[in-house]
C-alpha cells in the first residue's frame, strides 16, 4: 500500500498547486458533501418536494452512514494528512502540501464517508428527480441530466477531499462506489409508515451493537482509537480536531435522526396537503430552525454528555422539519386564510 499512498500523496500536492485559487470552491464542496449536511440540507429540502423521498434521504444517509463507520473500524485506513509524518518517507523530500480547518477529521479514512454518504443520498434524489421527469416531458435526455449532475457532483466532492488531505483516491473511488450501491438498494426499502417500536429498536439495535462490537475490538487487542491520536498528533492546528468528526458522533447522529423519523411519524399531524406556497415557507423556516439547532453549542466534557446532546439534537431534526413548522405553524396560518368571511360582520 505504501506505492498507493505515495503516488496519494503527489497527486494531491498536484491538485493543491494546480487548483490553489480555488481553494473556497473546494471547501465548500467539501462541506455541501459532509455526511451531516445530508441530514439539515438534503433531507428538509427534498421533503417538502416529495415526503417519500425525504424520508428515503434521511434513512439512506443515517444507514449508509453507519456502514460507513463499520467499514473504516475493519479497513483501518489511514489519512494523508497524518500518513506524510507516519510514513518515514518524506524525510528528504517533503510534498508542499497544506492543512485546512475540515483537514483533520479523526476517524480512519477507508472508505471515504463524504463520498459513500453523498453517493447514496444523492441517488435517492437524482433517480426520484429523474423518474418524475420522464413521466412529465416523455424525454429521455431531459431525465438523464440528473445522472449526469450526480456524475459531477461525486467527482467533485471526491477532488475536494482529496485536496485537503482528508482522503486518498482510492478511499474517494471505493466510498462512491459503496455509496452507489446503497442508494440503490436502500431506497427501495424505506420504512415510511412503520410503528414508533420499529424505529425505536432499530435505534437502539444499531446503537447497543456497535458499541458491542466496539467492545469486542478492543478485548480482541485492536485498539479503535489509533486514529483520533494520530489526527491530534500531525494536525496542523489544535481546534481543528473537532469531538463532532469522531467516529461516535456519527453513531449518535444516525441513531438519534432513526428515532427522530419515527417519532416524526408518529405524532405528525394528518389530514392536511400543503401546496407550494405553504412547502416553500416550511422549507424557508425549517431551514432556519435546523441552522440555529445546528449551531448549538455543546459541552465537550464529560464526552458522554457531548454524545448525549448530540443523540438529542439529530431527534429533534426530523421533528422540526415533519412536524412542528408544517403541523404547528404553517397549517393554521393556512387555515386562517381559508376560512369565509363572517357576511354579518360590519
Amino acid at each position: 500500500m505504501e506505492a498507493v499512498y505515495t503516488q496519494g500523496i503527489w497527486m494531491a500536492e498536484s491538485l493543491q498547486q494546480r487548483t490553489i485559487s480555488q481553494e473556497k470552491m473546494w471547501l465548500i464542496v467539501t462541506h455541501i458533501g459532509d455526511p451531516k449536511a445530508a441530514f439539515l440540507l438534503v433531507f428538509p429540502f427534498t421533503y417538502f418536494i416529495s415526503k417519500r423521498a425525504g424520508v428515503a434521504v434521511l434513512w439512506v444517509a443515517a444507514i449508509s452512514e453507519w456502514l460507513n463507520l463499520v467499514f473504516k473500524w475493519m479497513l483501518f485506513g489511514e489519512r494523508p494528512f497524518w500518513w506524510i509524518g507516519e510514513s518515514g518517507l518524506f524525510v528528504n523530500k517533503q510534498p508542499n502540501v497544506h492543512q485546512f480547518s475540515s483537514t483533520c477529521e479523526t476517524g480512519p479514512g477507508s472508505p471515504s464517508g463524504h463520498a459513500m454518504v453523498t453517493a447514496a443520498v444523492w441517488w435517492v434524489v437524482v433517480s426520484s428527480l429523474g423518474s418524475s421527469l420522464y413521466l412529465r416531458t416523455h424525454s429521455v435526455v431531459l431525465s438523464a441530466a440528473p445522472y449526469l449532475l450526480y456524475v459531477v457532483m461525486l467527482v467533485a466532492v471526491g477532488i475536494s477531499r482529496i485536496f485537503i488531505l482528508a482522503h486518498f483516491p482510492h478511499q474517494v473511488i471505493a466510498g462512491s462506489i459503496t455509496g452507489f450501491i446503497l442508494g440503490m438498494v436502500l431506497s427501495r426499502r424505506v420504512p415510511e409508515g412503520r410503528p414508533l417500536l420499529f424505529f425505536f429498536s432499530f435505534s437502539i439495535g444499531l446503537l447497543l451493537g456497535t458499541l458491542m462490537l466496539h467492545a469486542g475490538l478492543q478485548q480482541l487487542g485492536i485498539d479503535l482509537s489509533w486514529s483520533i491520536t494520530l489526527a491530534k498528533k500531525w494536525c496542523s492546528r489544535a481546534e481543528w480536531v473537532r469531538l463532532d468528526s469522531a467516529p461516535f458522533s456519527s453513531l449518535t447522529r444516525d441513531c438519534g435522526a432513526l428515532l427522530g423519523l419515527g417519532l416524526a411519524q408518529y405524532w405528525k399531524p394528518g389530514g392536511y396537503s400543503l401546496p407550494w406556497a405553504p412547502r416553500a415557507l416550511s422549507l424557508a423556516i425549517s431551514s432556519m430552525g435546523l441552522y440555529h439547532v445546528n449551531r448549538l453549542p455543546l459541552p465537550v466534557r464529560p464526552q458522554g454528555l457531548f454524545y448525549g446532546l448530540f443523540f438529542v439534537k439529530f431527534v429533534i431534526v426530523p421533528q422540526i422539519v415533519m412536524v412542528l413548522v408544517p403541523g404547528l405553524c404553517v397549517a393554521p396560518m393556512r387555515n386562517s386564510h381559508s376560512r369565509p368571511h363572517d357576511s354579518s360582520l360590519p
